[in-house]
């Protein structure tokens, strides 16, 4: 899910409208009353990372916060979920004064800092990473020509290097039914998620080589 709040997700409706998934990834740009009303209706986990538009403090009926309740932020992390490895890196490319923006050269530091956990994941379990997930995209994908909007070198070098079977991001919008919208890149398939996306996660090395996990 990412960058639009969709009436029927932010209604009783959800439960009827998805039923059977395993967790739920935010890629970015949702309030966080929105992620937590998708957590409360579904009882399950859910992952996220920051958009640029993302406000440091979010102001409700339930009060202030600074994240939404519930949820696990992959910022920077490493995470063994179920024996899924996520990880994540937030924002976008710094092109005003504002929070969850970088240089190219921040986001290279964000990607590597994530190397030890994802080598950790390579000698323990076999492989490095079933899932990427960010807001931006990667340089040359999805992304466009803008700066804002422009994509970020060091998730190509992620791609290549640690090849997690899924790179999942939001940031561009998707106004014209023939944009691309998955693109396979050696063994990651990148999946732009504006509004929201099911995938069936094909991971081999989780238990059973025919596991699955739907979000």
């Amino acid at each position: 899910m990412s960058d639009i709040v969709l009436d029927w997700v932010y209604s009783p409706h959800l439960r009827n409208r998805v039923p059977g998934l395993d967790l739920v990834i935010g890629c970015g740009d949702l309030p966080y009353y929105y992620l937590e009303y998708v957590i409360s209706m579904l009882d399950i986990s859910l992952f996220f990372v920051r958009g640029n538009h993302a406000r440091v403090v979010e102001y409700g009926e339930a009060g202030p916060r600074s994240a939404p309740h519930g949820a696990i932020d992959l910022h920077r992390q490493v995470v063994n979920y179920r024996g899924l490895l996520l990880a994540g890196v937030e924002g976008s490319l710094r092109y005003r004064d504002g929070s969850f923006q970088y240089t190219q050269n921040e986001m290279w530091m964000n990607v590597l800092s994530l190397a030890p956990g994802l080598i950790q994941n390579r000698l323990r379990h076999g492989r490095f990473l079933d899932v990427f997930v960010s807001h931006a995209s990667p340089w040359g994908i999805h992304d466009q020509p803008d700066l804002p909007h422009q994509g970020i070198k060091a998730f190509n070098w992620l791609i290549k290097v640690f090849k997690p079977r899924y790179h999942f991001h939001g940031h561009i919008h998707i106004y014209h039914p023939d944009t691309v919208t998955e693109t396979k890149v050696g063994n990651t398939q990148v999946v732009n998620t504006y509004g929201y996306r099911v995938t069936d996660l094909e991971t081999p090395g989780r238990g059973s080589p025919n596991e699955s996990t739907q979000a």
